[in-house]
């Protein structure tokens, strides 16, 4: 459910965008009837916590290696794989999403620009299904192909694809990590960038790896998790890590440990914390950064750089988890923190390096109503992103010069999402890109020299990426409390609000995470039909801040579902949609979102789909993943935790007898966030207990892992043509009606 990136934790979120419409026509089964697979067995488990006893009838699922689970997950694939591709106007729906999602030649993403004009990215042409990563010296010069993963794909093996990847500040080596069939178990390589050549050894274990080169690029750091043995359990999967330093050509397991689990009696580390380090750009200090499971604030240590030799590394800590930093970057002896301490929107500080004191650090950049997501330094100044209403923005603070440390607003060519996509304290200036409800990604360069902004020549476009007729309307709906929640409403210019038009609302609500403004041409493939695609900013996320997020954790997570709820009353309303024509959608995390939305108001959506969804939360914490998720949901440990995971758990408040919607329930089965009995047993529940009469299926990607994350192209065009042509069935949709 989430990842850590450099800096900060990040979710591993799979934005599932929707499709199609036209009028009414009330759904049918299909005919002739498929042989359903059988319901799924009832043995129930009783479980007590601190006095209530709580019934788990399908905790035989947890077994996924039993061959009677094998069996019954195969069962339910193959029958709705064979109702899918019966819904009539599926196949014409998928060749449209295909055909928008390669109207561009390529897709370039995850770009890095190096001193001397060096640029990586990963590009996917129209005809591949995965990206690779280029290199080009010049953003007009001729790119080169450094790393395809079709070539480390074993014959016989999932479809490799890319998890990450560090260029060496010099730009001679880069260190990628490389996992097969969604699985995120990445595997290191390393190669040299001028001749293509790769370095004979691998480093396994490295699904988090974060490789990051010390200056002199002749070695990088990496995280390694713990080798896991016969007879461990499955929660010692992601404790106990540790980060070596790794010398290209040499053999990893004489790597020498340098920062993490008992390896230095200077640093507090439990066997949860999940630990890094990395230099930054040309500053003589090493940092140390711990990430405590999914939670949002760090520790964070420094050492001098010519120190890592030492048999005793001086890691001095900078700040801790009462200091509520989020986000960080360096210049010379300066650190930038972003903290909500006393800020729930944020605020930006700074403080010396070698002699460090959070309690008096210099305020940069003060709270205000909009919230400070990011700081990058440049050779020129501190970049600062914001989000502010909605809209991404940039803040530049100079460095020097007669407006130093006065912090000037970048204006940007458009009104949406902003992110960094490459600022190097060695280097002048910034790359971000931008996007909006109605514009495809764009990557734009800032020269402090001139104040101007150019948008570059990196990311090809396509005749779908700018459509006109797709209007956004920003909104705010009032949840049951008074709250007012934003409801982005994105669809065709012109909508009839006359109640007919199919509806897909979208949501999620989790560490403190916003989902902003994107488009993809797929999205056309719905929008072009009538529909209309929504997102719900519900509390549990990060649009106001932290404040917005602790609204929606824990033991108020319930106002996560309820301002769900209230999102898709406003859309009824405003007759966007009926409840005939509405769908509602979460994913990962999300899953607790549109879970529990439907079995407090199953007679508010037509249909849902529950991505790859966290179902059983009381259970979670017993997977790979779930401990280091207690500290966003909690733990069954406790009184006050219980309390919290079973109320968001939807597998126990499913209750027989009640008219659901039709549910898709769709699971990887090398998921390593959420693990597939999880989905196994929301949908084993769903259909024993539904009076409705509505189909509730489970489809699997058995080549997959969580969701979006780590899909090859056809995959994702499969899996949209699935989603949208089940709820076009389910809303009486002329053209996708049996």
């Amino acid at each position: 459910m989430r990842a850590l990136s450099k800096i900060r934790l990040l979710i591993g979120i799979a934005l599932i965008l929707p499709t199609a419409r036209t009028l009414s026509q009330s759904p049918s089964t299909l005919s002739p009837p498929l042989t359903a697979p059988p319901r799924a067995p009832v043995r129930t488990v009783v479980d007590e916590y601190f006095g209530n006893k709580v019934e788990d009838p399908y905790r035989y699922m947890e077994d996924l290696k039993a061959a009677e689970v094998q069996a019954w997950f195969k069962a339910q694939n193959d029958y709705t794989r064979g109702v899918l591709a019966r819904i009539p106007g599926r196949d014409a729906l998928a060749k449209r999403i295909k055909e928008l999602d390669e109207s561009a030649v390529a897709r370039v993403y995850d770009l890095r620009r190096l001193p001397g004009e060096h640029y990586f990215y990963q590009k996917r042409l129209a005809s591949e299904e995965m990206g690779k990563i280029y290199v080009r010296n010049g953003i007009n010069a001729p790119e080169k192909l450094i790393v395809d993963p079709v070539k480390i794909t074993p014959a016989g093996s999932p479809s490799f694809v890319l998890n990450y990847y560090t260029p060496s500040y010099d730009a001679s080596k880069l260190a990628y990590g490389a996992s097969p069939g969604g699985s995120e178990d990445a595997v290191i390589h390393t190669i040299d960038v001028a001749t293509g050549r790769e370095f004979p050894e691998t480093i396994d274990r490295s699904w988090f790896g974060g490789p990051a080169w010390l200056p002199d690029g002749h070695a990088f750091f990496h995280n390694r998790m713990q080798k896991m043995l016969p007879g461990m359990p499955v929660t010692e999967r992601e404790q106990k890590s540790t980060v070596y330093l790794h010398v290209p050509g040499t053999d990893p397991e004489t790597d020498r440990a340098v920062f993490g689990y008992n390896v230095s009696t200077r640093v507090k580390i439990v066997p949860t914390d999940l630990p890094f380090a990395f230099p930054s750009g040309n500053s003589p200090w090493l940092f140390g950064l711990i990430g405590h499971g999914v939670q949002n604030e760090i520790t964070l240590y420094a050492t001098p750089v010519a120190s890592i030799n030492d048999r005793d590394i001086p890691w001095r800590k900078i700040v801790d988890v009462d200091d509520e930093v989020t986000a960080f970057d360096v210049h010379g002896d300066d650190i930038y923190l972003v903290s909500h301490k006393g800020a729930p929107r944020f605020k930006v500080v700074r403080t010396s390096i070698g002699n460090p004191d959070f309690a008096q650090a210099t305020v940069v950049v003060p709270e205000s109503d909009a919230v400070i997501r990011n700081v990058a330094t440049a050779t020129d100044a501190l970049y600062v992103q914001l989000l502010d209403g909605g809209i991404g923005k940039i803040l530049r603070i100079p460095f020097t010069g007669p407006n130093a440390g006065v912090a000037q607003k970048i204006s940007l060519p458009v009104d949406g999402q902003v992110w960094f996509d490459a600022i190097d304290p060695r280097v002048s200036g910034a790359l971000f890109g931008l996007t909006s409800w109605n514009r495809a990604a764009s990557d734009y360069a800032y020269d402090p020299a001139t104040n101007r902004i150019t948008e570059t020549t990196l990311v090809p476009h396509g005749p779908f990426d700018f459509p006109s007729d797709v209007v956004a309307e920003e909104v705010r709906a009032p949840s049951y409390d008074g709250t007012l929640v934003p409801l982005s409403i994105v669809h065709k210019k012109g909508l009839a609000l006359d109640g007919s038009n199919p509806t897909l609302l979208d949501g999620y609500g989790s560490y403190g995470i916003t989902l902003d403004p994107y488009f993809d041409p797929m999205m056309l493939a719905w929008i072009e039909r009538g529909g209309v695609y929504a997102v719900a900013h519900v509390r549990g996320g990060g649009e106001y801040g932290e404040g917005w997020h602790l609204a929606g954790k824990l033991l108020n997570k319930h106002n996560t579902w309820r301002d769900f709820i209230a999102s898709a009353q406003y859309l009824i309303d405003h007759k966007y949609t009926s409840p005939a024509r509405l769908g509602g959608q979460g994913t990962s995390a999300g899953g607790i979102t549109i879970g529990r939305a439907i079995t407090e108001r199953p007679d508010l959506f037509a249909a849902a789909i529950d991505n790859v969804g966290l179902s059983d939360v009381v259970r979670v914490e017993e997977s790979a993943n779930g401990v280091p998720n207690i500290p966003e949901f909690g733990t069954n440990r406790t009184p006050k935790g219980f309390q919290a995971v079973y109320e968001m758990s939807t597998y126990h408040h499913i209750k027989d007898g009640t008219a659901y919607p039709a549910v898709l329930v769709t699971t990887g089965i090398n998921d390593p966030r959420v693990t597939p009995w999880e989905p196994a047993k929301l949908l084993a529940r769903l259909q024993a207990a539904t009076s409705s009469g509505k189909p509730v299926l489970l489809r699997v990607e058995y080549e997959g892992g969580h969701g979006g994350i780590a899909m090859t192209k056809t995959q994702w065009e499969q899996l949209l043509a699935d989603q949208w042509s089940f709820l076009l069935w389910q809303f009486g949709v002329p053209g996708f009606q049996p």
